[in-house]
């Protein structure tokens, strides 16, 4: 079980980094999908093994990791779907086809 917990570990840090890195690279947006599901899913992995090892700290500085990066996955698909649905309001209006032959014969008469 030992080893479960410790490559569960390994696999929390390394998510933790890869999203770092990814938005230091400029790769991800911080206000993206695939960044804040990453951080997310990675603090949760390290709170459950930091509470199987008995780490109090880690584990309640990753339940807050974990609150934070949930409350900004709900923000930004908030604001997606606002988005969504002001795009779909904005159909394109018919405008009419005014020809040049029409105009000048209904100016020079």
């Amino acid at each position: 079980m030992t080893a479960v917990v410790t490559a569960l570990g390994w696999v929390g840090a390394v998510a933790g980094l890869v999203a770092y890195a990814m938005v230091s690279r400029g790769k991800w947006r911080p206000d993206s999908i695939a960044f804040q599901a990453t951080n997310v899913s990675a603090a949760s992995i390290l709170m459950a093994v930091a509470a199987m090892n008995g780490v109090w700290p880690s584990a309640a500085s990753n339940i807050a990791a974990i609150a934070i990066g949930a409350n900004a996955l709900f923000v930004v698909a908030r604001a997606r779907g606002r988005k969504a649905r002001d795009n779909a309001s904005d159909e394109p209006v018919a405008t009419p086809v005014v020809h040049a032959q029409a105009v000048a014969r209904s100016t020079f008469r």
